[in-house]
């Protein structure tokens, strides 16, 4: 969403804070400006000027349809699964950055292991921007939820790592030119 979009909300919603991802609840006939609309989630500033992040599932709040996450096949395979899992993690993104998170290089390894004829477990690791990132448990949990909707998962393990440490290097080129950096 590249043009900013002020709305009043339309029933008290849940938020995250950004950055140190705190939870908290903005009332019904708030005025908030929709800052971002990627992947499944809004980021917004409040007339207080705080940017906070709130769930597609409350879209309507904001007088928005929910986004819905569509996975490119139901097949089951190990193969299929990790193809799945890529996808459906391109539809996570930092809050206050306009790539996703497979993009930004924050993703290293995404591996699917067959337990059963039509269930996986899929472990991930991947890192945060910055260490301290207060919206880490948040993006975590974001990837989690998403894979864990696929099918044919079973089980999801989504493991942040620091080592090694993120930088703008690992970031693709089509990140880097979204972001003027290229």
């Amino acid at each position: 969403m590249s043009e900013r979009e002020t709305v009043v909300l339309t029933r008290n919603v849940n938020i995250i804070t950004i950055p140190d991802g705190a939870a908290g609840t903005l009332s019904k006939g708030e005025i908030v400006t929709i800052h971002q609309a990627l992947g499944t989630n809004y980021t917004v500033v409040t007339d207080h000027g705080h940017m906070v992040r709130i769930a597609g599932a409350d879209a309507d709040a904001l007088g928005k349809e929910t986004h819905e996450l569509y996975t490119l096949v139901s097949e089951t395979s190990p193969e299929m699964v990790e193809k799945n899992c890529w996808e459906v993690m391109k539809t996570v993104y930092d809050p206050e950055i306009p790539v996703n998170i497979v993009d930004l290089g924050l993703v290293y390894q995404c591996k699917v292991t067959q337990v059963d004829e039509d269930k996986n477990d899929v472990h991930v690791k991947m890192t945060l921007t910055a260490p301290g990132c207060g919206m880490g448990p948040v993006i975590q949990g974001d990837v989690e939820k998403s894979i864990r909707a696929l099918p044919g998962v079973d089980h999801v393990n989504v493991e942040v790592v620091l080592d090694p440490p993120w930088s703008r290097e690992m970031m693709s080129e089509v990140a880097q030119v979204q972001l003027g950096l290229y």
